[in-house]
């Protein structure tokens, strides 16, 4: 009798991948919606960051995640090119200057030879890219798919646990993101109790 055996670490890989894109489904079906207005500014510097992070945590040996991670890039281009025609009106002074800043530290990120410090440099101007979305969070918190934003979270730490290696290379960018997904779904929560739910949204 052959015993059949799945490796622990591939069973939680696959679960957050599955979160993960799972995630998007209702993102896109509320952008359509008119629900959700995606902020154009913290998808783009997203879609330029995630790519890269994605090969250093497979160079860095994280396992099948981050060929997950791979078709999230994709989806996060798709969010992005929505992001432009349904997104968020409401871009300040201040977005703007978080663009920018980011768009330098992406050149300046693409230009260093320390693998460990380029990862760590992905993982903050990331963690830029969310500041325009906090911003609009704060004024219309039913402006976002909190569900989906939830289950991002989840796919995050399912995606931690799964690493085949813990080290410098694999584990700040994800750490980071995961931080910045749950202060996004501390925002929204906490605002919505004092903003009431617009008619439009049900």
């Amino acid at each position: 009798m052959f015993a059949f055996y799945l490796d622990p670490k591939v069973l939680i890989a696959i679960t957050a991948i599955v979160v993960g894109i799972g995630a998007f489904i209702p993102y896109f079906s509320d952008i359509f919606k008119k629900k959700t207005t995606p902020h154009a500014y913290t998808w783009l510097i997203w879609l330029i960051t995630q790519g890269t992070a994605t090969a250093g945590i497979i160079y860095g040996n994280g396992g099948l995640i981050g060929y997950g991670l791979i078709l999230g890039t994709g989806l996060v281009f798709l969010i992005f090119l929505l992001s432009l025609k349904y997104g968020t009106k409401n871009i300040t002074l201040s977005d703007i200057l978080i663009l920018c800043l980011a768009l330098i530290a992406i050149v300046v990120w693409w230009q260093l030879h320390n693998p460990v410090l380029a990862v760590f440099m992905v993982g903050a101007i990331d963690a830029m890219g969310y500041i325009p979305t906090y911003r609009k969070l704060y004024i219309e918190p039913w402006s976002e798919s909190l569900g989906s934003w939830f289950l991002f979270s989840i796919s995050y730490i399912l995606s931690i646990a799964s690493l085949r290696e813990y080290n410098l290379l694999t584990v700040p960018y994800l750490s980071i993101c995961l931080t910045a997904n749950l202060l996004l779904v501390t925002i929204c929560i906490v605002r919505r109790r004092s903003i009431p739910k617009p008619a439009t949204h049900f």
